[in-house]
């Protein structure tokens, strides 16, 4: 059930959303367990005159950058497969994009059972039920 909140520079392109969509859900499903089903994928273009890394713009720069943070019941995953999944999402986006700045971005959170949950149920009362 996470949920991954998405920023790429750039112009909005339903081809590139398709993209990062298809990315994130083979990649949260491999490597991190995670239900397909379950999954929700938010998705924010900003313009690259907008996004500035170490005090320069992208658009100065000629890069492209992401951010993303994805939303997961803590203990759910290892230290080894948050390693590989960010590395992978990192290689993926650069495919996608491509000049892609080194300073992008992937948090992966690890929020507790009892404080995170969907259909108006925690993650902890589905552990427990």
């Amino acid at each position: 059930m996470p949920i991954l909140n998405v920023k790429v520079s750039g112009q909005k392109s339903s081809a590139t959303t398709q993209a990062i969509n298809t990315l994130l859900l083979d990649l949260t499903h491999r490597i991190l367990g995670k239900k397909k089903e379950l999954t929700a994928i938010t998705i924010e273009y900003i313009d690259a005159d907008c996004w500035m890394v170490g005090g320069s713009l992208l658009s100065e720069q000629g890069k492209n950058s992401f951010y993303f943070d994805i939303k997961i019941t803590d203990e759910t995953n290892t230290k080894d497969e948050k390693a590989l999944y960010i590395k992978e999402a990192f290689e993926g986006f650069n495919r996608i994009l491509g000049k892609l700045h080194e300073e992008s971005y992937i948090y992966v959170q690890d929020v507790r059972a009892a404080s995170y949950g969907y259909e108006g149920k925690t993650q902890e009362y589905r552990y427990h039920h």
